[in-house]
C-alpha cells in the first residue's frame, strides 16, 4: 500500500471523481451518541470548492441533529472499483428557493410530495474538513491479479498497487 496525498485543486478533482462515482454514502450525525446514527444519503454533486450536496427532509433526525451539532462524517464505497473515502465535515442545512432549484434533482419528486416546492425540503451542504480515501493503482482486476501472483510466487508485500492518502482541501 503506498500513500498519496492530494492538495487544493487536485484533491477536489479527487474528491469529486470518488464521491459521485459511488453516489451513495452513509451520513453520520451525533458522533457522541453510541451507536452513532447513520443513514444512506444520495449524493447530488460536489461542487468547485469541494462542497458535497445533499437534498434532505428538514423534517427529518439527521436535520435535526445537524441544527444541534453540524459535525458529520460521509463513509463512501464503490465496491466495483474497490474505492472508499471517508469525510469529516460540517454541515449547513439551506432552505432558500434558489438553493434548492440549484440542486433539485427529478429523483427527489419521490420523496417531496410537492416536489421542489415542497415545504419540507432542504438542501445540506458538507465541507470537508479531513478527507481520506483507499484505491486500488491499477484498477481491481489487475490488482487483485497481482495480490494473487504474490501469494503463489514468493509471497512478497506490497505488490497488491493499493493506494491511500489525504485530500486536503
Amino acid at each position: 500500500m503506498s500513500t498519496k496525498d492530494f492538495y487544493n485543486e487536485k484533491a477536489i478533482k479527487e474528491l469529486r471523481k470518488l464521491a459521485e462515482a459511488a453516489q451513495v454514502c452513509m451520513m453520520t450525525t451525533e458522533m457522541d451518541r453510541r451507536p452513532i446514527p447513520a443513514r444512506p444519503m444520495h449524493l447530488q454533486s460536489v461542487d468547485e470548492k469541494g462542497v458535497l450536496w445533499f437534498i434532505s427532509s428538514q423534517s427529518s433526525d439527521k436535520n435535526y441533529d445537524l441544527r444541534t451539532d453540524s459535525e458529520t462524517q460521509l463513509f463512501f464505497m464503490n465496491k466495483s472499483k474497490s474505492e472508499y473515502l471517508s469525510i469529516y465535515g460540517k454541515a449547513e442545512i439551506y432552505t432558500d428557493p434558489i438553493m434548492i432549484d440549484k440542486h433539485w434533482s427529478e429523483m427527489a419528486n419521490a420523496w417531496f410530495e410537492g416536489g421542489k416546492e415542497d415545504p419540507d425540503v432542504s438542501i445540506i451542504g458538507i465541507r470537508p474538513i479531513d478527507t481520506r480515501y483507499w484505491g486500488t493503482k491499477h484498477g481491481k482486476l489487475v490488482d487483485m491479479a497481482l495480490m494473487l501472483y504474490s501469494a503463489v510466487t514468493d509471497g512478497s508485500k506490497g505488490k497488491d498497487g493499493g493506494i491511500e492518502g489525504k485530500l486536503k482541501i
